[in-house]
């Protein structure tokens, strides 16, 4: 069993409307579904990803209005990593961001920055075969747009603490000191750990929530078993309507969550209209009143578009 690298990454947000923004207007990627965060149905649960919503180009938040600004710290994930094509992508990018007052750091064929919320995020030259994950928008060319996630680096004071669960349970292979790698049939994304900062991490907006590794249907229950007999107090596989997932935390305090592939988000939407409207999951429809009294307004982010 291998995972098709990362699913999806969960983050926080204070502030919805302005995340579509920046996330569709400026990053050029598509809100794909826009519903409600099924453990605290009084919240959005927003995902940004390619034009057919695929695993491993999702980027999703929870909005929590008006929360505090969150710092990563010890066993959080501190940096996004998506993929572009080219370094003439990075030129592009670089440009782009500077127009929309975004300050950025370049250097071997990456591309560092914060997004308005100072969750951080990184643009990488791709070096691998997979299929790129693209979706439309009419400010920039295809060939130039992310591609979606190579990985995630996260804080750890001991990684090694971490290294037999990933290497004999989860199936990563090493790439260099504290960095790993996974891959299956189609796709492939890595995981690193850094030294953390002295301050203690805090939960809040702009911080990373959880990271999912995307698992085929078929071997999904055997996945739970394997981290339950681990010892990793694995919970059991949760419906989310549009995948099923597994939450557990590794050792060195990342909370995992391993997600199918399927059914996916067109399941409930046609796929020229994925995100355009609020919804939500068939348990969950019986709350819709309630729910959309208390959801933020958000923007249209295709309005005006020609085609």
């Amino acid at each position: 069993m291998r995972f098709e690298g990362v699913h999806h990454v969960t983050c926080i947000t204070g502030d919805a409307p302005g995340n579509v923004t920046f996330y569709t207007g400026v990053m050029g990627l598509r809100l794909v579904k826009k519903t409600i965060n099924q453990d605290d149905p009084t919240v959005y649960h927003l995902f940004y990803a390619d034009e057919h919503g695929s695993p491993g180009a999702d980027i999703t938040f929870f909005e929590y209005p008006g929360a505090s600004s969150g710092r990563a710290g010890d066993g959080m994930v501190h940096t996004i990593t998506f993929r572009v094509g080219s370094e003439e992508a990075l030129d592009f990018w670089e440009s782009r961001l500077a127009t929309h007052g975004v300050t950025t750091s370049r250097r071997d064929g990456t591309l560092r920055f914060d997004d308005p919320e100072r969750l951080g995020l990184e643009l990488a030259v791709s070096a691998t075969g997979d299929a790129p994950l693209v979706a439309r928008h009419p400010d920039i060319p295809s060939e130039l747009a992310l591609q979606g996630f190579d990985g995630v680096r996260a804080y750890a004071s001991d990684p090694e603490r971490s290294r037999a669960l990933l290497e004999q349970v989860l199936g990563f292979s090493p790439r260099g000191a504290d960095a790993w790698g996974v891959r299956g049939a189609d796709r492939g994304g890595s995981y690193a750990y850094d030294a953390p900062p002295a301050d203690l991490g805090v939960p809040g907006a702009g911080t990373v929530h959880h990271v999912a590794w995307a698992s085929t249907m078929e071997d999904h229950a055997a996945w739970q078993r394997r981290v339950t007999e681990a010892g990793m107090r694995a919970t059991p596989a949760i419906d989310r309507f549009w995948f099923r997932s597994v939450y557990f935390r590794e050792p060195s305090g990342v909370l995992f969550e391993l997600a199918t592939l399927g059914p996916g988000f067109a399941v409930d939407e046609e796929l020229e209209h994925l995100g355009e409207t609020l919804v939500l999951p068939p348990t969950f429809e019986h709350r819709r009143t309630e729910v959309e009294k208390i959801l933020t307004p958000l923007p249209d982010p295709r309005a005006g578009w020609a085609g």
